[in-house]
């Protein structure tokens, strides 16, 4: 093996962790205030939102589908909750009640994909559209803030200086990693996004597969709309989870998951949330302009996808 196959080799493995390395390096070069521990510290806090829904993100395109509605499904799920919260000043039933919005949207995602074989690109967008919808209409437009102190513990308190969303995300990040490798649900999923018509022939549910991993998804986007409405205590019909999905499917792609399902990892979205998280802090520290880092996330996504294809014709 030649010494630019061996590199090939090693970088369609382990492209998404060599890329942390060089962009974590850079940064900390460009500017001096990079390494202290509070600026780590807060790079991981503010990654957990987005790394949590990306999780969810990663389950759903290897099954060959994605999610546009994340966004709107956080800020729809989060007023659910706080309105309940509100109402009955029980944070269980305020936190339940955000967790079964979330999850009838994944449903209803999965049933329209799955039982009305609509493109999920079709689907996600229309519940994008009428989940946002329904959050400014009963919000008027507005924000509704949590009436119960105790609740914002759930996002600001920490444990060792390190906030509590940040432990969850690690935490989920590993069942994940437990679900994909070592069950068969995992198994499922990556053989219905390489192959569905060959899934369907070795008797895999593909259906309800997919279904499952819907619900998951918008299951992991409850759990970030818990953590946004906690660390805020409100929540916006009009920007809470606005662009979310952007984030989330950048993070899977720079992770190095196949936009059209069946080949990618857990560990590999994990990498491309702090890859992120690290340009987006190392551009606020420069003091460059924050309205361009939507163009910096769109022009990694494309780099990304490029060399995703680079690699699947040199392979």
């Amino acid at each position: 093996m030649s010494l630019t196959q061996r590199f090939s080799s090693i970088w369609g493995k382990y492209s998404y962790l060599i890329a942390f390395l060089i962009i974590f390096i850079i940064s900390s070069i460009v500017n001096e205030n990079f390494l202290e521990a509070n600026n780590l510290i807060n790079i991981l806090r503010q990654s957990a939102i987005i790394g949590i829904i990306a999780l969810g993100q990663t389950i759903v395109i290897l099954s060959g589908g994605f999610d546009l509605s994340v966004g709107a499904t956080l800020a729809l799920s989060g007023f659910c909750g706080l309105t309940v919260l509100n109402s009955t000043h029980s944070l269980f039933i305020g936190i339940i009640s955000t967790i079964i919005c979330a999850l009838l949207i994944g449903l209803v995602n999965g049933l329209l994909v799955t039982k009305g074989k609509i493109a999920p690109f079709i689907v996600t967008l229309g519940v994008m559209a009428m989940a946002r919808s329904l959050t400014l209409y009963f919000a008027n437009g507005g924000s509704v803030s949590g009436t119960i102190s105790s609740f914002t513990n759930i996002a600001n308190g920490d444990l060792l200086g390190i906030t509590y969303p940040v432990y969850l995300f690690i935490l989920l990040t590993i069942m994940m990693y437990i679900l994909l490798n070592h069950m068969k649900f995992g198994r499922y999923l990556y053989s219905i996004g390489s192959n569905e018509k060959a899934s369907i022939l070795s008797a895999i549910r593909v259906d309800r597969i997919k279904l499952m991993a819907y619900m998951l998804c918008s299951g992991l986007v409850a759990v970030a709309a818990i953590i946004e409405s906690s660390r805020l205590n409100s929540i916006s019909s009009s920007s809470s989870g606005l662009n979310y999905e952007l984030d989330s499917i950048a993070a899977v792609v720079i992770g190095g998951t196949r936009l059209s399902g069946g080949k990618g990892s857990i560990v590999g979205t994990f990498f491309g949330v702090l890859i992120l998280g690290v340009l987006n802090n190392a551009i606020n520290l420069m003091n460059v302009s924050p309205y361009l880092q939507g163009l910096v996330k769109g022009m990694i996504i494309i780099i990304a996808v490029l060399l995703q294809k680079r690699e699947k014709i040199n392979g």
